[in-house]
């Protein structure tokens, strides 16, 4: 605390830069990985292949996925988002398709009864009732890729890494210590902001159901 307190401006433009590498990050996964969570769920058996193809991507280490990357992305924030991106997909992906099979089979009954076209009910009626579920997943990436961003200074990426990194070189404790205490910070409140967001859709949906009973 005490290097924190004595660095305020370096600490939170490097909590700034980890935001942004997180965020951005997770923005493209969930553009990716939502649609194609709903993809698996109408297509079965694209289901496997895609869930374990994105489960193998998860299980490569972060150095080696950076440097595979660096070929084709350079050296910097993007290969950094890229290969972040690519490690939320699995969580997003999962729990997309786990939330529009929870969506009750006589409510899409009742949805077409109305009239609605396909667009219409995964729009108005699936997407919604999944919700939940998709922000469980989104929250189980971010505090994930918290974690997983502070490797990305080795490659230029920025971020809290630099205070874990330059403390180690420098052999400092404190560095390292508010690197880490920051991280935890921000992982605390990303998991408590959005599975509070889920939990509050979760009781609206179940205000709306007992309310149409």
């Amino acid at each position: 605390m005490r290097y924190i307190l004595d660095n305020p401006e370096k600490v939170l433009d490097l909590t700034w830069d980890h935001i942004q590498l997180v965020g951005i990050a997770i923005l493209i996964a969930s553009a990716i990985g939502i649609p194609l969570g709903i993809l698996i769920n109408r297509v079965r058996w694209l289901q496997l292949p895609v869930l374990n193809l994105s489960g193998v991507l998860y299980t490569v280490p972060s150095i080696a996925f950076f440097a595979i990357l660096i070929p084709y992305t350079g050296i910097g924030k993007t290969t950094a988002i890229y290969a972040l991106a690519v490690y939320s997909l699995l969580a997003i992906v999962r729990n997309t398709a786990a939330g529009m099979d929870e969506v009750d089979k006589a409510t899409k009954d009742a949805a077409d009864g109305m009239g609605m076209t396909k667009l219409q009910r995964l729009r108005m009626v699936e997407l919604p009732l999944a919700l939940p579920y998709i922000l469980t997943g989104i929250k189980i990436a971010t505090v994930a890729g918290i974690g997983i961003a502070v490797i990305a200074v080795v490659i230029g990426g920025g971020g809290l890494g630099r205070l874990v990194f330059d403390g180690i070189r420098t052999q400092e404790a404190n560095p390292v210590l508010a690197g880490a205490i920051m991280s935890v910070l921000l992982a605390f409140i990303a998991d408590f902001g959005i599975g509070r967001l889920a939990l509050l859709f979760r009781r609206d949906l179940r205000a709306s159901a007992e309310r149409g009973s």
